[in-house]
């Protein structure tokens, strides 16, 4: 079974602000790149999140790499907030 990054990651209008999240979760792709960024592996990050798959962040990583000013400044909008 092929995955597309499309299929996995979802923005939804009233669900997490409309942020990138995993499919049909409130995992938010920006989330999980902050974390990655202080140190966190993938294995780290899937014995966190329950749920979560090695495609759910394989499709994560793909939308950061298409998508960074976007991501970068829901991160930075965070830390702010």
């Amino acid at each position: 079974m092929v995955t597309t990054t499309e299929a996995l990651i979802q923005k939804t209008p009233n669900l997490m602000g409309g942020e990138a999240c995993i499919r049909r979760t409130r995992i938010a792709v920006w989330g999980l790149v902050d974390w990655k960024r202080v140190g966190w592996t993938d294995e780290r990050l899937l014995a966190n999140f329950v749920g979560l798959t090695q495609d759910d962040l394989n499709a994560a990583w793909a939308y950061y790499a298409e998508h960074p000013e976007e991501i970068d400044a829901a991160i930075q909008a965070n830390d702010e907030a």
